[in-house]
């Protein structure tokens, strides 16, 4: 497939993620500062902001499975976790965690429980077309490196 057609169906993947509210302007933001000079880096942000996530979800689970709930300790993760997904644009995982903290704030642990499994849904949701993403960047700058020969 030309590089055209791969980047026409990138521009649709994103656009489509924006207009379900999946990410917000600051994504746009990121990708206006990849170029030609740094084609990677789109790529790089998102690989951190999940390697990030993922730990951070990990840290979750395990702190909302003990016994007494560390609530400052939950929160302080989900505000991380908030603040990586400004970062990237990913709106609906920061809406997420904006709901998650205010069960912490509120001391309630089945709040929080399913206040955990949105967030996942959501960033599992979103890595999943992340991951999409990457892959026709990836096809994209291995066809063009192949024009260049």
């Amino acid at each position: 497939m030309a590089t055209g057609g791969l980047k026409d169906q990138l521009d649709v993947l994103v656009n489509s993620m924006h207009r379900e509210g999946v990410l917000d302007e600051q994504f746009m933001q990121l990708q206006m500062l990849q170029d030609s000079s740094n084609p990677g880096f789109v790529a790089e942000v998102i690989a951190l902001f999940c390697e990030d996530s993922e730990r951070i979800l990990a840290e979750l689970g395990k702190s909302l499975d003990q016994v007494v709930i560390d609530f400052p300790r939950v929160d302080a993760y989900v505000h991380q976790l908030k603040g990586s997904s400004s970062s990237v644009g990913a709106q609906h995982v920061k809406l997420a965690c904006i709901q998650f903290r205010q069960f912490c704030e509120e001391n309630d642990k089945e709040g929080c429980v399913r206040a955990l499994h949105v967030v996942r849904n959501e960033y599992y949701n979103l890595r999943s077309k992340f991951e999409i993403m990457l892959q026709l960047e990836q096809r994209i700058q291995a066809y063009e490196a192949k024009l260049q020969k």
